[in-house]
């Protein structure tokens, strides 16, 4: 079978209304694997108490299974859109996505913890690959305009379905047995694959330009050992050599990232867009929001299912009203920017996402789920309403030639900054191993964790209203003088 041929400038998408066969084949697969990522970052947290069970793994060791992913997927995410650049997205597509069918495969059938949080790490790398190449395979095939809006639209519900299904399919998928939550993927990824291959035009990397290979490598290196070091303190001492040491190891190796990119011809990231505010403000509230809803989930999902006794699909049930929500804003989130601008709807959802965890503080060993939880959930789920708007904020005010790495600045700020408040969270949680293994001890060793994952949030949208405030007051100010002109 030989390679499909690249698309001509008459076959590229210009109208929204009039696609061809192999365009909406080739736009429908790239979703699918979108929603690959969505589904695998869901389903595997409602999974966690049986794994751990099985496996025999502390809740330390267990939160790799998600630091472990979002750290691979993370530390590689900028690299992974230059090496498409160079060598060809088709062919970086490809190669990436059949990494993450076998990596899969490994999840399901591995018996050690070690390995399963391997195979979770190489997934990661693969999706750090999958995603900016299939984005930027979407915005060379459709033109700039009507028709490449659509395409992304139609993108993002994927991505956002994904992370909804996962919990259902998570709950359904850990009560047959929690390998299948990791076996799942494997045909539908291969499906992809085969898929990939006839309808992905081929293309040819950039004639000059380079890797960033060392950046990418101090960078990643970095961020590993902040999550294990955090995670190993309470363990070894936050005031041991061994922790002194490695947190003095951390500062060195992102000194020495911040030392390269300077130099490097062709760097990971230019260091200059952090300077932008906007983007800055972004990054700060996709830590907040992803960093404390991932890290809440974690706590819970252990909690209600080890020490309340909830079965997987139970969890998931409850836990479903979130996704739905994040798909919901994908239809009405771009009217809510247009009419009160970005800050505002950050600063809303981030307030009111706030909330839902204070009033989940109010968790007992007998919880109401219509009276005490659901309130509280649906209130966490209206931060991802917000979400968006930060992806919005991110790149506005940035040159065209800069967009994706605007983009790409923030998905890896959520996907470490993510890892990380995981990691601060399970220590804070497992800092005083509890002696009561009844409902009631366990939920007092787990409480510390729910209110730093709720200070987390409040500093989010504090961060959020003071750069919104000001802005109030000058447009309240200009009001009256625009009265008066009248």
């Amino acid at each position: 079978m030989t390679s499909p041929a690249p698309l001509s400038a008459a076959e590229k998408a210009t109208d929204p209304t009039i696609w061809s066969a192999r365009l909406w084949g080739m736009l429908i697969t790239l979703c699918i694997v979108l929603f690959l990522d969505g589904l695998d970052v869901s389903m595997i947290g409602v999974a966690l108490p049986s794994i751990g069970a099985e496996l025999d793994l502390s809740t330390s060791t267990l939160q790799w299974l998600v630091s472990g992913y979002v750290l691979g997927y993370g530390g590689l995410l900028l690299l992974g859109g230059r090496t498409a650049d160079l060598l060809g997205r088709r062919r970086v597509f490809l190669i990436a996505l059949a990494v993450f069918a076998v990596a899969s495969l490994l999840g399901g059938l591995v018996t050690s913890g070690p390995l399963l949080i391997a195979t979770r790490f190489v997934k990661g790398l693969a999706a750090a690959f999958t995603a900016p190449t299939g984005l930027s395979i979407i915005t060379t095939n459709f033109a700039e305009g009507p028709a490449r809006n659509k395409a992304l639209s139609i993108y993002t519900v994927f991505g956002a379905g994904g992370y909804s299904m996962g919990l259902l399919f998570g709950g359904l998928m850990t009560g047959v047995g929690w390998r299948w939550t990791f076996l799942l993927p494997v045909p539908i990824a291969l499906a992809a694959l085969a898929a990939a291959y006839v309808l992905v035009p081929k293309d040819d990397g950039v004639a000059e330009g380079g890797h960033d290979i060392l950046g990418a490598l101090l960078s990643s290196a970095g961020m590993l050992l902040l999550v294990y070091t955090v995670v190993s303190a309470p363990e070894a001492g936050w005031v041991s050599a061994r922790t002194i040491g490695s947190f003095a190891l951390v500062v060195a190796l992102f000194a020495a990232f911040v030392a390269v990119e300077k130099r490097v011809r062709y760097p990971l990231i230019r260091l200059g867009i952090l300077r932008k505010a906007t983007l800055v403000r972004a990054s700060l509230a996709i830590i907040a929001l992803a960093g404390s809803y991932f890290s809440w989930q974690f706590v819970v999902t252990i909690y209600l299912q080890d020490s309340l006794g909830w079965s997987p699909l139970r969890l998931a049930m409850a836990l479903l009203p979130v996704g739905v929500l994040v798909v919901a804003s994908v239809f009405f989130s771009d009217r809510l920017v247009d009419r009160f601008g970005t800050g505002p709807v950050i600063a809303v959802t981030l307030a009111v996402m706030t909330v839902g965890y204070l009033l989940f503080l109010r968790l007992d060993t007998a919880p109401s789920y219509p009276a005490m939880l659901l309130p509280a959930i649906l209130l966490i789920g209206i931060g991802w309403v917000g979400f968006p708007a930060i992806n919005i904020q991110a790149t506005a005010g940035i040159d065209d030639e800069e967009q994706g790495l605007a983009a790409g600045v923030l998905q890896t700020a959520m996907q470490v900054g993510a890892a990380i408040v995981l990691a601060v969270t399970t220590a804070v949680v497992t800092s005083g191993d509890a002696v009561d293994t009844s409902a009631e001890g366990m939920l007092e060793t787990f409480r510390p964790g729910l209110e730093f994952v709720t200070g987390v949030a409040a500093v989010g949208a504090v961060v959020a209203l003071a750069a919104v405030l000001p802005r109030i007051r000058r447009q309240r100010r200009r009001e009256p003088e625009l009265e008066l002109v009248g």
